[in-house]
């Protein structure tokens, strides 16, 4: 329920703010104290109301009313005490003349501004008392949340189960597929049985595929079963109905009207004692349920199989604990197979499709993004209509809309919004807040993590840090199936994600109906319809005309403002208009520079501000003001030196870009995770020194510089090294040093080292001559080690092999090296690159690289490996996906290089994996003439 989960959005912060209020000196005010007390007594009640409505399946419109008075009571409510502490500013007394003169010109200053505040909370009060008033009078709860009441309703799912496979598209391949695997024996015996887990998003036709492969295959079997889980499941009824569909196909009938839950489990395990059987079990939204319903399936060594679907990756893996079993992640159709489906349920075929109609229905196939459901839906409803272009642009402009109000889209309706309706409203709010963003939109992860921790959605919990707690929360998204990832990382980690575009319709739609995000320009919001208070805005187009809205709405209480790279910036309304800001993101916009930035220093709850890819040259004056900004990012940007005040910026966490000069007095910034890249070379040596004062820095990006005599810059690299060496004691994680000439050997004497160390990169020409010194065990979490060395030795390949939480390496020698990669050696490493491939020959041995995955760049010496008959040795590495070999041909024939390319072949397939292997320097297939001599 949209307007439920948001409403809690809005509360979160509010309760801990008020809290946060009594504990500090501004709540030990005259009077102050009681009037907050009070409001958070009232506040917390209408939360507690809130969290009962959740219950409710089908809120009748009193209720929705109700809540929506509720949410802007909150937000309101916070935007006064936001600019309540503002105005009164610091209360604390520090003693002196000094501070008590401060103080008081302070207080005549806004004196005005908290008598206006005043009349505010009596406002607030007086909203509060109505609000309470409403919901006694028309007695909501009514004891009990119940649904609505109606007719049950049709599962939308019962298409997939009795479709006919001659109008399925797409099924063929993943069906034969899966059939084979799921008749293959294991080698070993007994024969177990075996788990299949389908997983993928909602509509993506895992029910019809799991249906599909069971048509297939369910003569090799003594009885089959098909059981709906569902989000609510009823384990005696799901089991009742394996009994039930078991029992026709040659079991006993039981008077079963009295058993029990475990009656009915101990009877099913009776009758497929001896049974080789195939179950689908569809639908299945947590392990818990899983495990409650596999217990009741015995194994009976008989080659039994089970299929399972689902939309959640945690839920998948948890179906298949065992080796033998398989997860298998169902992909949209690809665009042959949907345009093949598309026309196929219109005209027959493409063929048959006017041509008049042709380029709408590109667009509407773009929208569909291969969701079988979404074609087969939106297909039904464009048959019912003229196949008129009009007509049919009409239908691709309304597909949000039509998903709430058309009948014949309300099964994909209903199917998506299942996914939504099973997230916690923590994650609700979360996911509503992606409406921000357009179509195909990819949303980098940490961008989006720190704005919701700017709009306050992310609170500690149990030890983990906000950035920790969002982070669990993106990740949920994901596994929940609600976002799709983009760019996996080798440690598994995700770097951005996106939205379907049917699963952002649903998102706009609960979005709009809360009125949680505002879209402009984007074709969704028309502002001269627009009711209540604009919280969040996305500008993703603007023009005159839209300026000439905007300058007719109340922009005071919007919280996020994004501008997209399309608008054009003269247009947008002044920053000082919106004094509520958490969030200013201007990511992309080329022509900032055009945009007259004055009034920034009014937005004194700004958190989040990004300028990255603007291009400006210098920032705002007023930034320096902005005292709780917590992220700056000035990344693609000209900005290379920062106002004089920034330091003032003590709750700055993430500060992005690459500056010229640090500014003075930067070890005061204590709270900084992430600085911007500098030249160590550049900087006063007494600025870095003051860098031993971040002891919360976990990123640290920074350059050599490349003049001639660096060695003349030797006492600016022993302060950076002196800093380091405090830095080591806290909590550094990524570490990277670069310079185009010069030396990093100054690093041997670094010391003590970061425990916390997971990343640390070191490149240029000659940056160091050996393996470090101190690259030993003792880097227990050093995960990703990217070196360029001078030389490459046995003994440096031996200090390597024995780190234990490797997971990518990049070796960048410029001298040759022939060695082997001993068994034991890298037990964790899943990518190993190198970054210039000459004049080395490195071989695996059994045992060796376990879980390697990728190799690329791999250098081949043709020359040095002929005395061992090419010999690679990647046979030996279970879990490799892919080989970039490079072959050098130096001091080799033509012949040769052919040779080793072919042993290379050889090992590839002799792999269980059989990995894919790709060549460069491979000589070319001769196409008849005068061959090359040797």
């Amino acid at each position: 329920m949209a307007v439920v989960s948001a409403a809690h959005g809005a509360f979160g912060p509010l309760l801990g703010k008020l809290t946060a209020l009594l504990a500090d000196e501004c709540g030990r005010l005259k009077g102050v104290r009681r009037e907050i007390r009070s409001l958070r007594s009232e506040l917390a009640s209408m939360h507690a109301a809130l969290k009962e409505y959740t219950k409710l399946d089908d809120p009748n419109h009193q209720v929705k009313a109700w809540i929506s008075l509720v949410r802007e009571l909150a937000y309101d409510t916070e935007d006064v005490f936001d600019k309540f502490i503002h105005h009164l500013g610091d209360s604390q007394d520090h003693g002196g003349f000094k501070d008590l003169f401060r103080k008081t010109v302070r207080r005549l200053k806004t004196l005005g501004a908290r008598h206006g505040i005043a009349g505010e909370i009596h406002d607030l009060k007086d909203r509060i008392r109505q609000v309470k008033e409403l919901k006694d009078c028309y007695k909501l709860l009514n004891d009990a949340p119940s649904s609505t009441a109606g007719p049950p309703a049709v599962d939308p799912r019962l298409h997939a189960l009795f479709a006919d496979e001659a109008h399925l598209v797409g099924v063929d391949g993943p069906r034969d597929h899966l059939a084979k695997w799921m008749l293959e024996e294991a080698n070993t015996s007994p024969k177990h049985c075996k788990v299949l887990s389908i997983v993928g998003f909602g509509g993506l036709g895992k029910t019809t595929l799991a249906n599909e492969v069971c048509r297939k295959i369910q003569g090799k079997f003594d009885c089959k079963a098909f059981v709906s889980v569902s989000q609510k499941p009823d384990i005696k009824k799901i089991i009742k109905d394996v009994i039930s569909q078991v029992s026709c196909q040659g079991g006993s009938t039981k008077d079963t009207s009295d058993w029990d839950e475990m009656k009915y489990i101990s009877e099913l395990r009776v009758l497929l004692q001896n049974k080789r059987y195939l179950i689908i079990i569809d639908d299945v939204w947590s392990t818990q349920a899983w495990q409650a319903i596999k217990c009741a399936f015995p194994e009976n060594n008989c080659s039994s199989r089970i299929i399972a679907t689902t939309r959640i990756i945690e839920v998948a893996k948890s179906c298949c604990p065992d080796d033998d079993d398989r997860v298998y992640q169902l992909e949209a159709l690809s665009d042959l197979h949907s345009r093949r489906l598309f026309f196929k349920r219109l005209f027959g075929s493409e063929e048959h499709c006017p041509d008049m109609l042709k380029e709408v229905s590109n667009k509407i196939l773009k929208k569909c993004g291969g969701l079988p459901l979404a074609i087969i839906s939106i297909s039904g409803l464009l048959a019912n209509r003229p196949a008129i272009k009009e007509e049919w642009e009409k239908v691709k402009r309304s597909i949000g809309t039509a998903l709430e109000k058309t009948n014949s889209l309300e099964g994909m309706s209903s199917i998506l919004s299942l996914s939504y309706n099973d997230l916690a409203p923590r994650l609700k709010t979360c996911l509503l807040y992606l409406s921000l963003f357009p179509e195909d939109h990819v949303i980098d992860r940490d961008r989006l993590v720190r704005r919701w921790i700017a709009e306050g959605f992310i609170s500690e919990y149990r030890g983990q840090s906000k950035q920790e707690v969002a982070e669990t929360y993106f990740y949920e998204l994901i596994n929940k199936s609600m976002v799709q990832p983009v760019g996996i990382w080798y440690d598994g980690k995700v770097h951005a994600c996106r939205v379907h575009d049917m699963m952002l319709e649903i998102i706009i739609s609960k979005s709009a109906e809360d009125n949680f995000t505002t879209v402009v320009g984007g074709g969704q919001t028309s502002l001269a319809n627009h009711q209540g208070s604009i919280r969040r805005l996305s500008i993703q187009h603007i023009d005159k005309k839209l300026a000439s809205e905007l300058a007719n709405v109340d922009l005071s209480h919007v919280r996020t403002l994004i501008v997209m790279p399309s608008c054009c910036v003269t247009h947008l309304p002044s920053l000082d208009r919106f004094e509520a800001l958490r969030v200013l993101d201007f990511e992309g916009c080329g022509d900032l520079k055009d945009y007259d930035m004055k009034g920034m220093e009014k937005l004194f709850q700004l958190k989040y501000l990004s300028f990255r890819g603007t291009g400006i040259s210098k920032l705002p004056s007023g930034i320096v003001m902005l005292g709780n900004l917590e992220t700056l990012d000035l990344r693609n940007t000209h900005v290379r030196e920062l106002p004089a005040g920034i330091t003032r910026l003590t709750t700055l966490q993430h500060l992005i870009g690459y500056l010229n000069k640090l500014p003075n007095g930067i070890g005061g910034m204590r709270n900084l995770q992430e600085m911007p890249i500098f030249v160590i070379i550049s900087q006063e040596t007494d600025v870095l020194e003051d860098l031993r004062n971040l002891t919360s820095l976990e990123e640290l990006y920074v350059d050599l510089g490349d003049e001639v005599s660096c060695e003349d810059k030797r006492c600016e690299q022993e302060a950076f090294l002196s800093s380091l060496c405090k830095l080591g004691t806290c909590k550094l994680c990524d570490l990277e040093i670069r310079a185009y000439r010069g030396s990093l050997d100054f690093l041997d004497s670094w010391s003590p080292l970061p425990s916390s160390l997971q990343r640390f990169s070191a490149t240029s020409p000659d940056s160091l001559t050996n393996v470090p010194k101190w690259i030993t065990p003792a880097l227990t979490n050093l995960a990703n080690l990217s070196i360029s060395l001078t030389e490459l030795t046995e003994d440096g390949l031996l200090a390597l092999r024995k780190l234990p939480s490797l997971l990518r390496l990049t070796l960048r020698p410029s001298k040759k090296f022939f060695g082997t990669v001993q068994a034991t050696s890298f037990p964790n490493l899943k990518v190993l690159y190198f970054g210039k491939p000459e004049q080395l020959y490195v071989s695996f041995v059994k045992e060796s690289a376990p879980k390697l995955e990728e190799l690329i760049n791999m250098p081949f010496s043709v020359s040095a490996a002929k005395a061992d008959k090419f010999y690679l040795g990647i046979h030996h590495l279970p879990c490799l996906k892919l080989a970039h070999i490079v072959l050098d041909k130096k001091e080799a024939t033509r012949s040769e290089c052919k040779a080793a390319a072919a042993a290379i072949r050889k090992e590839a397939g002799a792999n269980s994996n059989h990995p894919a292997v790709y060549f460069e320097g491979e000589p070319a297939e001769e196409t008849g003439g005068i061959a090359d001599e040797d």
